[in-house]
């Protein structure tokens, strides 16, 4: 059976349209690529895992950098790069994503491909930051094996491409648990016009949280589920969005945090083991990474924090995550994983408030 997205099964989040794909690379330029790594060894192990690639635009980021924040909702996890990013406000590398033991190896691949892209790097200019986010998919990947590469994580950039991308099991979402289902890949996006301008927020997940009990579906009412699940680590959940709408840094980082209310719709409390983290940036703006001459001013301008323009981005952040995890669930497919394990994929009726 072909699995199928949250709006196939007649269920709309929210009351704002979704962008022509429904997905982040609704906001232009902005392109997603994967890698996915899923095969059964000689030896026996099973390997489920992946790299996923988020470019905020098409062209050298070292080059020209975009705005940038981030939000810890809970910081049981392993990113690379987000002090910095918190720090200075600049995301000036593409956002990967993988496994909990795969950061080093991706974190070296992404380097090696700006370095190849930027030889000034380290060298005539200063050094670059490289954002890589994980979850733990250990559970159905042979996370021990070390199997993801440097080479993988320049592949999944250099296949990064617009408009449809895929979800479920592929990329770092490949060997991913969620809600007691098999989880993965989710992307949603929202649009709306302000005044005579129009922009879009789109959300891209790596879903790994929760148990069958904690599920809330979001249609109609569901008894929680009564069988005893297996004991399981708490989770995580990488959350990374985007927007065309003229925000500074702070801004974004307000926004980064309203994604914790699309992902508490879904049944997420944030768990003590649970690394929660989100990641925004804006295509409205691009900062170059040589200064401007004297005076050093670059004049840009940014939305007015009005209340009712930064409130419904706000809204519209809340229902694309919600949205985006919603279908990392409903494009996954039943999944068999490391020492026998499976997830099985998630039954549409309970996302109709069934009982299945």
């Amino acid at each position: 059976m072909t699995r199928v997205r949250l709006r196939d099964l007649g269920i709309t989040i929210g009351r704002y349209k979704t962008g022509t794909h429904n997905s982040i690379t609704d906001i232009p330029g902005v392109m997603v690529g994967h890698v996915t790594l899923s095969d059964k060894k000689e030896n026996g192990c099973t390997v489920q895992t992946g790299v996923s690639a988020i470019l905020p635009h098409p062209d050298n980021v070292f080059r020209e950098k975009v705005l940038g924040g981030a939000y810890v909702i809970n910081g049981f996890g392993k990113t690379v790069g987000t002090i910095q990013l918190q720090e200075l406000g600049l995301i000036e590398s593409p956002i990967l994503l993988t496994n909990t033991f795969s950061v080093p190896a991706v974190s070296e691949g992404t380097l090696r491909h700006l370095l190849h892209q930027n030889p000034q790097i380290g060298d005539t200019t200063g050094t670059v930051n490289v954002i890589v986010g994980e979850c733990n998919d250990g559970y159905l990947n042979d996370i021990r094996g070390l199997h993801v590469k440097p080479h993988h994580a320049r592949q999944a950039i250099l296949s990064a491409k617009s408009g449809v991308i895929e979800e479920g099991c592929v990329g770092a979402g490949t060997g991913m648990s969620c809600l007691g289902f098999k989880g993965g890949v989710g992307t949603s996006s929202r649009v709306a016009s302000f005044g005579t301008e129009q922009f879009t927020v789109g959300a891209f997940v790596v879903s790994n949280f929760g148990l069958k009990k904690d599920l809330r579906p979001p249609r109609g009412d569901w008894t929680s589920c009564s069988e005893q699940e297996e004991k399981m680590p708490d989770g995580s959940i990488m959350i990374i969005l985007a927007t065309n709408a003229p925000l500074n840094e702070r801004q974004l980082s307000r926004l980064a945090k309203r994604a914790s209310f699309g992902l508490s719709r879904t049944g997420s409390y944030a768990a003590h083991g649970s690394g929660d983290i989100v990641i925004a940036f804006s295509t409205a703006h691009r900062i170059p990474h040589e200064s401007p001459p004297h005076p050093k001013r670059i004049p840009f301008t940014f939305l007015r924090e009005d209340g009712d323009t930064i409130s419904r981005l706000f809204e519209m952040t809340v229902d694309t995550v919600e949205e985006s995890i919603w279908n990392s669930l409903c494009k996954a497919t039943t999944t068999e994983g490391i020492h026998g394990r499976v997830r099985e994929a998630i039954p549409y009726d309970m996302l109709l408030g069934g009982t299945s």
